[in-house]
């Protein structure tokens, strides 16, 4: 082998490598990611079962309910549509009806409810996510509150 062969040699071996490596990190964040939905995006176009999405909304007034231990059922809603969510662990203090909320998890089977692993509420009053501020103040539905004075 000449030097000429044996540089490109290991020049192409080294391009391998990194394709390698990009395709595993492209392949691990694929199976990571979790796409922001509302409820009314899910009633549009609804999902396959078992996927893993984040759901963000408010919690609809009257649908909080515990169940056995740490189990907690609620909905989520954005004015136009309502998601049913079944959540088993802690919630956050702040976590209360009428409140912004993104739970993540993975969407249920059928005409089940959505499973969520984790859910975070708004921390103070003039918080809120901004996907989901953004949504519900295009759909009309959350308002800003006025500046004290």
């Amino acid at each position: 082998m000449t030097r000429k062969q044996k540089r490109l040699a290991v020049i192409a071996g080294g391009v391998g490598f990194i394709m390698v490596a990009v395709l595993l990190i492209l392949f691990a964040f694929g199976q990571s990611v979790a796409y922001f939905y509302m409820p009314s995006d899910l009633a549009k176009s609804p999902v396959g079962p078992g996927t893993r999405i984040r759901l963000g909304g408010l919690v609809a007034e009257g649908s909080v309910q515990r169940g056995n231990g740490s189990t907690v059922s609620f909905a989520v809603t954005d004015g136009k549509a309502t998601v049913p969510v079944t959540y088993t662990g802690i919630l956050p203090d702040l976590f209360r009806e009428g409140q912004g909320v993104v739970t993540e998890g993975v969407v249920g089977q059928g005409n089940g409810p959505f499973n969520a692993d984790t859910v975070l509420a708004k921390h103070d009053e003039k918080y809120m996510p901004k996907e989901v501020a953004d949504r519900l103040k295009k759909d009309g539905v959350w308002k800003e509150e006025e500046p004290a004075k």
